[in-house]
């Protein structure tokens, strides 16, 4: 058996940590008096400090407690968090990232000076010292002015803490670092030994603090299981408290005469959920060992997801084989376990695409520090709008996705989004806005990045193209063929080369990123108003239906979700004054001849038909001799000696054992584009 990596363990969760302590200090930004947030982002940091110290970084867990300490003004509502606060808070994150990712690569010096700079935002210019901590009027013994001396607690815990992974000894730990502590244990609420459960939590403990902390920084230690304990905390002058002795005793009974009152702590006021109105139930039912619901999620490595997608798509060829077997065949019995293979292949097909399927959120929520980043780096106060977040998307589909979405930002914000004296001569908002949102679209997703900057200036792309002669000067093009010169190599607008742009392998790195995903881009802009680019996206890189035909002798696969529908290429389509439109209900569709683009052998058969297939609002017909039918298409790589081959996208192994090519839907419709408008110039000359 393996032994479990405990520090991988720690980086994954501490990962999650990152995020959430990110997006609570993100939203601090627009809402800096929301104390939810304020308490997400110390929760984060607590749990890092705690388990970093746990699993042996010292460093980390050293850095998040000066972080947590010279944040806690802001804890306590004390100061309320600016943006440069938020800018510094966020790259003491980043560093205590650096320290878990990489700590032999880290500078202390950094992290000392984060630290200062943390300091600094949070005391005041005019006091050098951060003042004593005062205690607060229910801090004091009533009657007496004296200040609090000690504690006298009640620690009750509920019965399922241990199950949750919270150990009350590491609490009592904690209390003693504040000052001389004196823990009595109390057995009254142990069962017998036949009814004691082990996972189960019966002790309470009566505990003597000598510390005149505040009651706050008690609450502080139990921070994280306020609602799953009771704790009676009841303050005691000097004159009160026990002397200090060599073994802890238990501490004294409070008189009945005396003015001291126990008071029962609540946990701090938190969002109202679903289960808010229900009555509290002290002894409320905990998930036992067996209980399908003690473990609602396991953590899989994505290696093991990729095996097993490449074993699906080896069944799914296996499958392919025997139903091929089973129809040649006249024994029904074969027929019928070709069947319940087909079947259950097709369910565990679907399962195991299910299981790598992610929400497009967990991509969408990395921008909002990008945006935020450049907002302060351009001095152009933008808004990040995100919708959609439940969309999903193969997990590779969302790695590939990430490289082609920052470079759209940093453009839409660099190059779209003006500045803020321009945008209010304009009559807009002070603030830009970038809109990310992704959607639903039969077999595909959209995913929408719009602005409301400037828009595209067509004539500065048309001068550019015409200076790097991409471009005659005489060309008559539309505006949208004129933006797609932004997709080629090489190509900005940007009049200097800064740190952001201007080197113009942006959108070169988008397009060939979209399109190696099988993908295509729309763009559309208004002047003044704004750009929109969408991306269209399929849901997985590794099994796709597809629609096989036959070009002479081989057979080829198209990706059902391009294709649009199928008609027969008659003889008068063919002897149209050797035109290559066809009539579609009015509209005419170019079509190209795969036989002539693939230099197929033998006869073309006497009933060609053409499928009709489109990227964005281009339609392209695709003259072959045969429609076969539906295919499931477990797609495989082409190797490097045929990369320079653009109008296939990969191959798939059919059921006979023999290869068939996928065709890549894009390139085939700009090649018939092409053709297109060299017939149109050859007949206008």
């Amino acid at each position: 058996m393996s032994t479990p990596d405990w520090t991988e363990s720690f980086r994954q969760e501490a990962a999650e940590l990152f995020e959430t302590l990110e997006g609570a200090l993100l939203d601090l930004c627009d809402t800096p008096d929301d104390r939810e947030l304020v308490d997400c982002a110390f929760r984060a940091l607590h749990t890092i400090k705690g388990s970093g110290a746990m699993f042996g970084f010292d460093k980390v867990a050293a850095f998040t407690h000066e972080f947590e300490t010279a944040f806690d003004r802001v804890r306590k509502g004390e100061i309320t968090p600016t943006r440069e606060l938020i800018t510094v808070a966020l790259s003491a994150k980043d560093y205590i990232r650096a320290l878990i990712d990489s700590p032999d690569s880290t500078d202390t010096i950094i992290g000392d000076g984060i630290l200062d700079d943390l300091r600094r935002f949070v005391t005041p210019s005019t006091v050098t010292d951060a003042p004593p901590l005062q205690p607060s009027a229910t801090d004091r013994v009533a009657g007496d002015d004296n200040a609090v001396a000690g504690w006298r607690l009640h620690l009750a815990f509920e019965t399922h803490i241990l199950r949750n992974g919270s150990n009350p000894l590491n609490f009592l730990d904690d209390l003693s670092k504040l000052g001389p502590c004196f823990a009595v244990a109390l057995t009254d609420d142990v069962p017998l030994l036949d009814a004691l459960e082990p996972e189960d939590c019966y002790l309470t403990w009566d505990v003597t603090l000598h510390c005149s902390c505040s009651r706050e920084v008690i609450e502080d230690i139990f921070m994280f299981v306020l609602e799953e304990m009771t704790l009676s905390a009841t303050p005691l002058t000097r004159g009160e408290l026990s002397p200090v002795a060599a073994e802890p005793v238990a501490p004294p009974a409070p008189k009945a005469p005396e003015p001291s009152v126990a008071v029962t702590e609540q946990a701090p006021p938190r969002a109202k959920d679903k289960d808010a109105d229900r009555a509290p139930d002290p002894r409320r039912e905990e998930p036992k060992r067996g209980d399908d619901r003690a473990i609602a999620t396991v953590r899989v490595q994505a290696r093991r997801l990729d095996e097993m997608m490449d074993r699906v798509g080896e069944l799914v060829i296996a499958q392919a084989r025997l139903s091929q077997l089973a129809a040649a065949s006249s024994d029904p019995s074969i027929k019928i376990v070709a069947e319940e293979i087909e079947r259950l292949a097709g369910s565990l097909r679907d399962t195991t695409m299910g299981a790598r399927m992610v929400p497009i959120g967990s991509l969408f929520g990395r921008f909002r520090r990008l945006v935020h980043d450049l907002s302060l780096e351009l001095s152009k106060p933008v808004d990040l709008i995100t919708s959609g977040e439940d969309t999903e998307l193969d997990k590779t589909m969302i790695e590939c996705l990430a490289d082609p979405l920052v470079h759209l930002i940093r453009n839409a914000i660099d190059h779209g989004i003006e500045q803020t004296a321009v945008r209010q001569a304009a009559g807009k908002t002070e603030k830009g806005r970038i809109e990310l949102h992704a959607i639903h679209s039969g077999a595909q997703v959209l995913v929408t990045v719009r602005d409301n900057g400037a828009g595209l200036n067509t004539a500065r792309i048309r001068a550019k193209a015409e200076e790097q002669g991409l471009l005659a000067p005489d060309a008559d093009m539309s505006d949208t063929e004129i933006h797609q010169f932004l997709f080629h190599p090489g190509f900005s607008t940007a009049q200097t080369i800064s740190a952001l742009s201007g080197r113009g392998v942006g959108m070169d790195v988008v397009k060939r990123t979209i399109e190696n995903m099988r993908g295509s881009i729309d763009m559309a802009t208004k002047p003044g108003e704004g750009t929109t680019v969408t991306l269209r996206l399929p849901l997985t890189l590794a099994i796709i239906e597809g629609l096989m035909i036959r070009v002479g002798e081989g057979r080829y696969i198209i990706p059902l979700s391009a294709v649009e529908e199928c008609v027969e290429l008659t003889a008068e389509d063919q002897r149209a004054r050797g035109r290559n439109f066809l009539n579609i209900r009015g509209d005419l569709v170019p079509y190209l001849m795969l036989r002539d683009i693939l230099h197929a052998n033998g006869m073309p058969d006497e009933y060609q038909k053409t499928i009709i297939v489109s990227t964005g609002e281009t339609r392209v017909g695709l003259v072959a001799d045969q429609i076969i039918g539906s295919h499931q298409t477990v797609i495989k790589s082409l190797s490097k000696l045929h990369s320079d081959v653009t109008i296939f996208s990969g191959a798939t192994i059919l059921g006979d054992g023999t290869a068939a090519l996928i065709l890549d839907v894009a390139q085939l419709v700009a090649l018939a584009q092409a053709h297109a408008d060299k017939q149109h110039l050859h007949e206008a000359a």
